[in-house]
């Protein structure tokens, strides 16, 4: 299993990112996948997750991120997505994406860090 995130980066409060998750080594449409973050000196947070389907009724978020993240995946290219708008300096962590849904993640990558700041 090999879980790869790209996108993230420095950007000003209020504006947005699209991190991205390349998955192999799986059968990625077969299972649900998750974000999670880990901000500066803090436990790892769970952010959100989506279902085997594509589409938003499979989708949930924590209370932090919720109308201002979008998680969706794309299985013809085996790629998990998060849209990020409106951000926060506390959105500020290292961003990982993980195999598994809310309840039971068992591998996720490297991560890719975020930075909120002026």
């Amino acid at each position: 299993v090999q879980l790869v995130e790209s996108g993230g980066g420095l950007v000003q409060p209020g504006g947005s990112l699209r991190l991205s998750c390349a998955a192999s080594g799986f059968t990625f449409g077969t299972y649900a996948m998750s974000w999670v973050r880990q901000a500066p000196g803090k436990g790892l947070e769970w952010v959100s997750a989506i279902g085997i389907g594509s589409g938003s009724s499979s989708t949930t978020y924590a209370d932090s991120v919720l109308g201002r993240f979008t998680i969706s995946r794309d299985n013809a290219k085996n790629t998990l997505y998060l849209q990020m708008n409106s951000l926060k300096p506390e959105d500020t962590a290292v961003y990982y994406c993980a195999r598994g849904g809310y309840g039971r993640r068992d591998y996720r990558g490297k991560g890719t860090l975020v930075t909120v700041s002026s």
